[in-house]
This record gives structure tokens, sequence and C-alpha cells, in this order.
């Protein structure tokens, strides 16, 4: 005869234990959900399949690391590569719209960076990160300006569009590599203006010459050559390529879910994950047909209705309505007015403020805008960017403009604050713990006592006497 006592026990053990069991068949039938997008998506979970990218270690990417944080580089030499985009500050600078040339303390990198006086802000769009910048394929900057017409030839500013730049490079880092000098606002400032781009390129690789012939010689392995052939703007370029193509940080806890590890992410990131991959007419936030893919990104170019702060980029010389109407401005195509490269979502977590103009300075703020762009458009909060010279005076008047053009993103229907959430905590798992680490990025970072050719390197101070 079975004992009461027993069967009690026995009743309270199987109470106890259904929500557990409950919580597991939930967990596992939204793992099979993914599992099953996963499949339908295609993803690897592997971003760089395919992709060689070059060793920080390497006497190349070296010298690129040297150059990428030499004021030489700057027009007035009070600006380096790294004014922008430091691996500390997510291989950007933690500022909505960045400050080059004009700064109070070239010395200070990131938030605390300030223009001189009470001077605007003149660089006109947000500054992209540098990490996993070896994984784009079709399109550089905002605008995609830069673009890989064929394996052999890329189109750059320089040339007309879709015309092959014979001088453009190896690679779209490299033909990236080559603008930012010739900048007024974020490198140049006055120097040679009224000179053609390849006129500066070549002064400031012939100040190069006096100091940096022996890590140019060894970096290309070229002892016999003339100077004048180890020391262009090409190898500068090149070099400079090198190191930012070494920045890659894929290995995330979404890539191990993916590869088969069901307790990398949280129960809220996979909602998120479900919920990103899935499509709108199939009650999803539909986030993969855009960033789509193991890199997120499928580099086309949408109207998100994303506000514009500060100067924008201009239609032409002399232009004062501060409209940036995006890759309209290089392809002159009907329609293409305020359309902008679609983010990969790699590291996002680390990578903002957000949107091409800086305007959103959290994640979760950025993500609410994108699942109603209209919605957040119409109710856009300037006080949300803390920085300072940021002219906003036009930025009304644009999101009115904004609000009448054809806007390719829809809004996700009965979107709620859980959905931000879930998103957000999912976004957060495609980032690379390294990114998090400054012992982990030290490779990429020069030390204080490291060789400077010219004692012009810009070591970046996050405040006065706190270096990053």
């Amino acid at each position: 005869m079975r004992s009461p006592l027993l069967s009690l026990s026995t009743l309270l053990i199987a109470l106890l234990l259904q929500p557990s069991l409950a919580l597991a068949q939930q967990s596992t039938n939204i793992d099979n959900d993914i599992r099953l997008l996963i499949k339908a998506h295609k993803l690897t979970g592997d971003a760089a399949k395919g992709i060689r990218v070059p060793s920080i270690n390497s006497p190349k990417a070296q010298l690129g690391m040297k150059l990428f944080y030499s004021k030489t580089l700057g027009g007035d030499e009070s600006t380096a590569c790294v004014s922008c985009h430091h691996p500390v500050l997510g291989g950007g600078d933690g500022l909505s719209l960045p400050i080059g040339v004009g700064s109070a303390d070239p010395k200070i990198i990131g938030p605390n960076r300030k223009m001189r006086g009470n001077a605007k802000v003149t660089v006109p769009r947000n500054a992209p990160t540098t990490f996993n910048i070896a994984l784009w394929k079709q399109h550089m900057f905002h605008d995609g300006r830069i673009k890989q017409l064929s394996d052999y030839s890329i189109m750059t500013p320089d040339v007309a569009l879709d015309t092959a730049d014979s001088l453009g490079g190896e690679n779209l880092v490299q033909a990236q590599a080559r603008f930012p000098i010739t900048s007024m606002e974020e490198m140049r400032g006055s120097f040679l203006k009224d000179e053609m781009n390849q006129t500066l390129r070549r002064s400031i690789s012939d100040r190069l010459k006096k100091n940096w012939e022996e890590m140019f010689r060894v970096a290309f392995d070229d002892f016999d050559s003339e100077l004048d052939v180890v020391i262009t703007e090409q190898n500068m370029s090149e070099a400079i390529a090198d190191y930012e193509r070494s920045q890659l940080f894929v290995n995330n806890p979404w890539k191990s879910y993916v590869k088969g590890n069901e307790q990398a992410i949280s129960e809220q990131a996979k909602r998120g994950a479900k919920l990103f991959f899935t499509p709108k007419n199939a009650g999803g936030a539909g986030c993969a047909s855009c960033h789509s893919g193991d890199f997120f990104s499928n580099e086309q170019f949408y109207n998100t209705a994303m506000p514009q702060i500060g100067n924008g980029k201009h239609k032409y010389e002399g232009d004062t309505d501060m409209d940036d109407q995006g890759c309209y401005l290089v392809t002159k195509k009907p329609g293409d007015q305020y359309r902008f490269r679609t983010p990969s979502l790699l590291n996002v977590e680390m990578t903002g403020p957000w949107g091409h103009s800086g305007a959103y300075t959290s994640l979760e703020a950025v993500t609410e805008h994108m699942l109603n762009p209209i919605k957040a458009a119409k109710n856009y909060q300037k006080k949300q960017v803390k920085q300072r010279g940021i002219d906003f005076s036009k930025t009304s008047t644009n999101i009115k403009t904004l609000l009448k053009s054809n806007i390719d993103l829809k809004a996700m229907p009965n979107a709620n604050q859980q959905h931000v959430k879930d998103l957000v905590a999912f976004m957060k798992t495609l980032t690379d713990p390294c990114v998090k680490s400054r012992e982990c990025l030290s490779p990429w970072i020069p030390s204080a006592d490291s060789n400077d050719p010219d004692g012009n390197m810009l070591h970046g101070l996050f405040k006065r006497g706190q270096r990053l």
C-alpha cells in the first residue's frame, strides 16, 4: 500500500516542477523558432567567412597604426585619423558629430572634445566605426560615394559617377582612407584649400620623407627604390587600410548561439532575435530585411526619416539650406533623397551615437525610431543630444521635409516598449567582448613609449590627465 505521505510529497514536487517544465518547454519552442529563422535567412554566425584580414602585428599594419595616430597627416597638424576613430570609443568618437579641425584641445578625444570658443561643429555626419570595416563589400561612407564597381575598380568622389578611379587603391578601405585628409572640416582645414585633392595628398606624403623612411621600407619590404617610390600617398593609404582592416571583432554571443550553444544568449535576447528576423507581415519587426546576413547589413540605402542635426552635407559649394539629402548627392537619381547606407549592427552597442547625423544617443531611442519612424521623427527630442556646439536651427524644417518625402521604412504594427527592450537585448549579443576591454584592444593602440617618428603622435586623452 502506498504511503499517503509519499504520495503527497510526489504531488508537491510535481507542482513545484511544473513552472520549470513549462519554462523549459517555452525556451525549447523559441529556440526551435529561431533555428528555423536562422535557416531561412541562411545565417552561419561567421560574418568574416572568406574574408582575409591583415594581422595587426604585420609591419604594414604597424606603420598604418602610427600614421593613423599621427597629426602629421592633418593639414595644420592638429588632427589625426584617431581624432574621430579611437578603438576605446567603439572605433568612433562617442560624439553625435565629430570635431576635426578647430578643436579647443586637440589632445582630447571623445565626449569631452569641444570646438574652440562658441564655434559650431562643422563636420556634417556621424563618424562611422572602423570596427569590421574589412567586411564591407559594396560601399563606403553614409552616402556610398565610394563604390566597388568590379573586382578591380572602385569609384571615388575624385571621379564621375560609376567611373573607376585609377588611384582608388586595392580595396574599399584604402579608397576610403584617402579622403579624410582632404576634408576641410575633418583634417585639412585651410591647408592648400584651393588645390586638387591629389596635390594635397602628395604634399602630406612629402612631409613623411624626413622621418618615416625606415618604417616605410620595412613595411613594404623595399630597401632599394628611391624614396619617392617608397613614401607615396598610395603606400600611405595602403598602410592605414591594413591597420583599419585588422580591426576584426566578430566573436560574439550570437555567433556562439548560431553555432549551437543555446545557452549563449538570454531568453529576452531570444525573444528579440525572433522579433528581429520575423517579417512584419508575420508579426515581427522585419529588421533583417535591411540588416541582413551575418554582417547585419545589405549595404543598400533607405530613407528612414532619421532627423538631421548640425550642418548636414551640402548639395553644392555655397549651399546654405543645410538639408542633407544623403546618397542623392552622389547619384542625383529621383527618389534617392534622404537615403543613407544601412549600418552593420555588429558591436552596435558600442558604436553610438546612432544615425547618419548622430541624432540618437541611446540604443533604445534609435530602436524605437526604427519601429515607427514617422511617429519618432514627429516627436524627436533634441535635448537628448548633450554635445555642445550642435546647430539645431534647421532640424525642425528638415523633419517636416522628411515627413513629406518617400520614407522607405514602414512602422511595425502594435510596436511597444517591450519590443524595444527585447530587440536591444538581442542587439547586445552582437558585441564582441574584446571591444569592451582596453586590455584586449591594446594591440590597436600605440603604447606611450612606442616609436614616434616625428614626435607628432596623438595618444589622446579622455580628459586632461586621463589617457584613453
